[in-house]
């Protein structure tokens, strides 16, 4: 895998664009790091962790739900924490192919986008999903930087990963 990523690059976008934008580059990177895996591949662990690509990839999917829908917005979601078994692992639905939950970490792309145009950064997440009525949420622009570094970080753990499976290395 040798596909190299187009990363933002605008200077003079506002910090909007730009979360928008580096969001987008880092989904789209992890989704290159899936991308030939087989579901064999997809399901193994090569890590002492014991955690694999589909599981890492799924998290990602329910850390943007989490933060953006459930935390944001306050919508009521169905088990915000599906992504881990209750002994704090990741955890995946056997019959779930990872081509699901790649089409899914997109989906959820384009709805955290959709909702990002609509509000301003400085708005305050809505109290009754994730947040409770006694503490102050925090603002659109603090859940957006969290969940960049989030897929800064795991893109970095596939990176990896990937590595480790075939060799394949770089964006």
């Amino acid at each position: 895998m040798t596909t190299a990523l187009p990363e933002p690059t605008d200077a003079y976008a506002d910090t909007r664009t730009r979360f928008l934008d580096y969001l987008d580059y880092y989904r789209a990177a992890v989704a290159a790091k899936l991308d030939g895996l087989s579901e064999e591949q997809a399901r193994s662990s090569r890590l002492p962790s014991k955690w694999s690509p589909i599981e890492m990839a799924q998290h990602l999917v329910f850390m943007e739900r989490r933060w953006i829908r459930w935390g944001f917005l306050g919508e009521q979601v169905d088990d915000p924490w599906g992504d881990h078994d209750g002994n704090d692992r990741w955890t995946v639905d056997p019959g779930r192919r990872l081509a699901e939950v790649v089409e899914q970490l997109l989906a959820g792309g384009e709805r955290t986008r959709s909702v990002v145009e609509g509000a301003a950064l400085s708005d305050r997440a809505a109290v009754g999903g994730r947040f409770p009525a006694d503490m102050e949420p925090p603002t659109l622009e603090w859940i957006l930087f969290h969940v960049l570094q989030e897929f800064a970080r795991h893109a970095g753990h596939l990176d990896i990963v990937r590595e480790l499976i075939d060799g394949s290395v770089g964006e």
